[in-house]
């Protein structure tokens, strides 16, 4: 850490009081992922990675890390916007172009998993993989867990290495997998498939591309309509067409049947969506007192 980062770092991080310290009088500092970087509502790690008893996790009661937002792949340039120490590293509060979500407790990250910088970075290289790459991506997640805020199927081996579980605990696979966020929800399974290429939650992705014309149709003829890599999404979750046949998706599933990435028939998975969402070709949560969702088309032609 060179002179001019260890004086901000002295004013920055208070000595007693772990919560973040705002920065926004002092020069512009940053931090890029070097890890994938979990970013948590909540600057409390230890209590979601370990607990009290260094044993558990903290869940809600469908088994999710709820404080989890998303998992910034390296690159991701976060700005520091406050920070604290807790033991032997910081934990810095951070906002970043890339989850420009808002959040009323604001996004937090762990030292570690990151690098400082007093000037502003290069944003992140976004590459948009070809189809066929992007297609074999999200078929290689099939059988992956349902994770809140998870985006890399094989999750974040340095969580258990950075939180580690009490000495002597025996886990289940199960925990441990969860510990490390071995998994990916709706519009994660899109955003590692993609690299990071496209928006991180679906209430971008509802109005992401160009729409497809499906209002008061019936299912078979949205289904002559669809484009691999088509969005069928609403604020909340979306599935992605493969092809003419089949969507894939990150189903949250909280009595442990059939969740996780699945791919099912496309035809079926349309009768079923049309039982309780309208077909819109603009995005409205409600319509005629129904659900609605939509089908967006953002990968460019030519392919």
């Amino acid at each position: 850490m060179n002179r001019t980062i260890a004086i901000l770092f002295a004013i920055l991080l208070p000595l007693t009081i772990p919560t973040p310290s705002p920065a926004a009088s002092l020069p512009a500092l940053y931090a890029v992922a070097v890890l994938p970087a979990p970013v948590l509502n909540t600057p409390d790690f230890k209590s979601v990675f370990g607990g009290s008893d260094g044993r558990s996790l903290r869940l809600d009661r469908s088994g999710l890390v709820r404080e989890v937002e998303f998992v910034a792949i390296p690159g991701t340039v976060l700005r520091v916007e406050g920070s604290f120490r807790d033991g032997d590293h910081d934990v810095y509060r951070v906002a970043t172009e890339e989850y420009p979500y808002p959040s009323k407790t604001g996004y937090f990250v762990d030292s570690r998993f990151v690098r400082l910088s007093e000037t502003a970075p290069p944003p992140r290289s976004r590459r948009l993989p070809k189809e066929r790459e992007i297609i074999e991506n999200l078929l290689a997640a099939r059988g992956s867990r349902y994770v809140w805020g998870g985006n890399l199927r094989n999750g974040i081996p340095q969580l258990l290495s950075f939180y580690p579980p009490a000495k002597g605990a025996s886990l289940p696979k199960a925990t441990l997998d969860m510990w490390r966020l071995k998994g990916v929800d709706c519009s994660g399974l899109l955003y590692e498939a993609t690299g990071g290429y496209t928006p991180r939650n679906t209430s971008s992705l509802v109005e992401y591309g160009t729409p497809v014309k499906i209002a008061g149709r019936n299912a078979d003829g949205i289904v002559g309509l669809v484009e691999p890599l088509d969005l069928l999404v609403w604020s909340g979750h979306v599935m992605i067409v493969i092809d003419g046949k089949r969507e894939i998706e990150s189903r949250l599933d909280p009595k442990g049947k059939g969740g996780g990435v699945v791919v099912r028939p496309l035809r079926e998975a349309l009768i079923e969506l049309l039982r309780t969402r309208s077909p819109l070709d603009v995005y409205r949560e409600i319509t005629d007192g129904k659900k609605g969702f939509v089908i967006r088309r953002w990968y460019p032609e030519g392919r």
